[in-house]
């Protein structure tokens, strides 16, 4: 219950008391699995998460409630905002023109394929859209931006754990067979680099993944990588305007572009023409990585882990065929195109 004298306070700062403890509590976690994931090297992501879901208690708390909403909300919107601090046109100019294509063909195909799968294992259109575009775009930091422009529904928050837990694990083990496969199949550091980069789901897993190759597929494949984090911005565009316009057909109400979107375009276009200082870059680079996992565990204590059990094994089959799906389509990319690398 507010205090009278904490009625008299101005309304910012009445605002921000609302929201401390909340806050407070996703901020220490975010530490909590940064210490850890220095410690072990498992994935900070992750294990934001899972430190999130051990305390989903606290969602349901009065006075927490509102501050973990705000950093499920507010807060993963300024991260996916700072990721275009990441790209720059000079990577798609440096990766070449067909590569490129191949990317941005297998990046658009496994959105679709996994959003056609959902009708045969009877899943919702929605689930199809996050984990295909987190398969094709950048894993977790993909879902989460694509979370934040589908409709609102009963099962987001438990679809999104899920999409974050499942990209995460199965990026993990591409990081560990993929190298592998490159090499049973003869591919060179570039072909290796291309593949690896144009398959695997997250940055981290990706730099892993190619510098356990040789420098040069480590670097190859961080470029193409970044060509598809590249992607998030036109594919989250195009699924705001699709949902929207079907939502709007409903209720009469134009479909309206969210600021954050429109501020990591605006990142991308000034860090292209390289008008910011790089210590700002790397700055707000880091700002983003940690918003996105202050974001995350505040996701993990909005859903209990006894709900995201519930969600069966279809959509592991949805995510496991899409994950194949990607491979196949940049493998067969360079049957196809033997003038590719």
């Amino acid at each position: 219950m507010p205090t009278a004298d904490a009625a008299r306070l101005p309304r910012p700062l009445q605002q921000a008391g609302r929201l401390y403890p909340g806050a407070v509590v996703s901020i220490l976690l975010a530490l909590a699995a940064y210490a850890l994931s220095e410690q072990y090297g498992a994935p900070i992501m992750l294990l934001a998460l899972l430190l999130g879901m051990a305390i989903s208690f606290l969602g349901e708390d009065a006075r927490c409630g509102p501050g973990i909403d705000f950093c499920a909300t507010s807060v993963l919107r300024l991260g996916v905002a700072l990721l275009g601090l990441r790209i720059t046109a000079s990577h798609l100019l440096d990766l070449g023109w067909l590569p490129a294509m191949l990317v941005v063909v297998a990046v658009v195909l496994t959105t679709a394929f996994g959003t056609l799968l959902v009708r045969p294992l009877r899943l919702s259109t929605e689930l199809g859209v996050l984990t295909g575009g987190a398969v094709a775009i950048c894993g977790a930091s993909a879902a989460i931006a694509i979370s934040a422009v589908l409709p609102k529904r009963e099962n987001a928050d438990k679809e999104l754990v899920f999409a974050i837990v499942g990209v995460t694990a199965l990026s993990t083990l591409a990081m560990i067979i993929y190298p592998a496969i490159a090499g049973s199949l003869g591919l060179g550091d570039e072909e290796a680099g291309v593949f690896l980069g144009g398959t695997i789901h997250d940055v981290a897993q990706v730099v892993g993944a190619g510098y356990s190759i040789s420098g040069k597929a480590g670097d190859l494949a961080t470029i193409v990588k970044l060509l598809r984090v590249a992607m998030l911005v036109p594919m989250v565009f195009a699924l705001m305007f699709l949902f929207q316009r079907a939502a709007a057909g409903v209720s009469g109400r134009a479909a309206t572009f969210p600021a954050f979107l429109l501020a990591f375009v605006g990142f991308v276009i000034i860090n292209s023409f390289g008008l910011i200082p790089a210590l700002i870059v790397d700055a707000g680079v880091a700002l983003s990585r940690w918003c996105l996992v202050t974001a995350i565990a505040a996701v993990g204590m909005k859903t209990a882990l006894r709900e995201v059990s519930k969600v069966g094994f279809a959509p592991v089959v949805l995510m496991v065929l899409e994950t194949a799906f990607i491979a196949g389509v940049v493998l067969t990319g360079y049957m196809l195109i033997p003038e590719l690398i």
